[in-house]
């Protein structure tokens, strides 16, 4: 499997909210995550971030990306995925009553590799955008 095809694979579970235990496969045991985003300040692990992801369908059961642009650079080994987030806030996952609020969240995952396994992360993300767009903010 090329790193395209891994990168792909991940990016789909991870936005379809499988959570680690299904991401794991195309990533090392200690991969970690970064972001420049307050929400996700504690995440430093691709595994939190990927739960992070499962969590946050909850109040946003349809939520869904929208790929934008999916490139390789090989001579850095790395993939790059831009999407957009679209969603509604309609279930009360214990942070208080749906807002029925709609987000629409531009952001970019730089997926880097170690061998044919990701080894680190970093999501690119207008976190306070996205949290006044839902009301949680």
């Amino acid at each position: 499997m090329t790193i395209k095809q891994t990168a792909w694979e991940f990016f789909d579970a991870c936005e379809t909210g499988k959570g680690w235990d299904t991401c794991k496969q195309w990533c090392h045991d200690d991969a970690a995550f970064s972001a420049q985003a307050d929400a996700l300040g504690e995440v430093t692990t691709l595994e939190g971030y990927t739960d992070w992801m499962k969590g946050l369908l909850t109040p946003i059961p349809d939520g869904r990306y929208e790929l934008k642009s999916f490139a390789v650079d090989e001579e850095r080994g790395n993939v790059t995925a831009a999407a957009v987030f679209h969603g509604t806030h309609t279930v009360d996952a214990g942070t208080g009553a749906p807002t029925g609020k709609a987000i629409a969240a531009d952001y970019v995952y730089v997926m880097d590799f170690d061998g044919d396994k990701i080894k680190h992360m970093t999501k690119i993300w207008n976190d306070g955008h996205s949290l006044k767009q839902l009301g949680w903010a």
